[in-house]
Parts: structure tokens; C-alpha cells; sequence
């Protein structure tokens, strides 16, 4: 099949995906989009929680959530584009969130993948949770931690020391003058 003469090529099979695929991707986007996708789907809350969660109204976490759904796409490298602008960006975080309240929700084509993803990262949400809890602690027991906590005391050691040193050879003050007294005017 080709699409205005380009081919196309058929959707990948999302009930591949699997929880270590997509706790990878999501270690790859920023922390804060992959909050917001943790918060929301993987955790299991409604848009009205979520939204509450973090402070906001549920448009503007229907657009972050958007945003991070789209990020989460790329990063499995799977075809999406970010809207043209803001308007449409409203429209495609009210389709999102109505498509992951209702499956017969009708989405535009374009968020055919981003829509199938987040969907399948709710399915495997506690696989998901477990694996991003099982590498956190694998990494928080690492050698590799280990050594940058200790590369961190000894930076606070050495900060405190120079600051001792500074203190104790700090030049002494010169006495304060007196200031000069103004006879009173009568």
C-alpha cells in the first residue's frame, strides 16, 4: 500500500510489547514525562486523580500526558509527530484521554501508535511497576552508585573543609569608626 506514493508499512503488533520493552523506554524519556505515564497508567489512577496529584487541571494533564505519550512512542521507535499547534494539541490530549477511557473512542489516525502503547502499558502496569522497582534497586545496589554516593561525601567533606579553612584565616576587620557627632542646631 503506498500513501500519496510513499509505502507504508504495517503497524507493529503491540501485544508484543513487552513490560522490560516498555520499562526501557520509559527509563529513556525524562523523569517527569515518565511520571506523569507512571502516574496515570501504570499506577491505574483516573484523569481526575491524576490531575489532582500533581495540582493541576485535567487539561493541562491531558496535554502533558499527551506529550509524554508521544515521547514514550519515540522512544519505542515507533512513527509519531508532535502536533502542528496548540490547537490541535488540544484536540489530540481530548482524544487520548477519551481512548484510554473508552475503547470504542474514535482517535485520529495519527496517534494510532501513541494510543495503542499507552493502552498496553496500562495492561502490563503492575509487570511494569514491578520491573522499574526491580531495576531502581538493582541500580540504587551497584557498585557504580556506590562509588558516586562516596565521590558525593567526599565533595561535601572537602566544600566543608575549605569553608573551615577559609574561616579560620579570614583577614581580621577593621575596627568600626566612630561616626562624627553633629552639634544640635537650636
Amino acid at each position: 500500500m503506498t500513501e500519496n506514493a510513499a509505502p507504508v508499512s504495517p503497524a507493529p503488533d503491540m501485544s508484543r510489547l513487552t513490560a522490560a520493552e516498555l520499562c526501557a523506554a520509559l527509563r529513556a524519556l525524562p523523569y517527569r514525562q515518565a511520571a506523569f505515564l507512571v502516574t496515570r497508567l501504570v499506577q491505574g489512577r483516573t484523569l481526575e486523580e491524576s490531575a489532582v496529584f500533581y495540582g493541576i487541571s485535567r487539561e493541562a494533564f491531558s496535554v502533558h500526558l499527551l506529550r509524554a505519550g508521544l515521547a514514550l512512542t519515540e522512544a519505542l521507535t515507533l512513527p509519531s509527530r508532535p502536533p502542528e499547534n496548540d490547537a490541535e494539541e488540544d484536540v489530540w490530549a481530548r482524544a487520548l484521554a477519551e481512548a484510554l477511557e473508552r475503547e470504542t473512542a474514535t482517535i485520529p489516525q495519527v496517534l494510532a501508535e501513541t494510543v495503542a502503547v499507552c493502552r498496553r502499558l496500562r495492561t502490563l502496569g503492575g509487570e511494569v511497576a514491578a520491573v522499574l522497582e526491580t531495576t531502581e534497586r538493582e541500580e540504587e545496589e551497584s557498585p557504580k552508585r556506590r562509588r558516586e554516593d562516596w565521590l558525593r561525601k567526599l565533595a561535601v567533606l572537602a566544600l566543608l573543609g575549605l569553608t573551615a579553612y577559609m574561616y579560620c584565616n579570614r583577614p581580621e576587620e577593621p575596627p568600626e569608626r566612630p561616626t562624627p557627632t553633629r552639634p544640635r542646631e537650636r
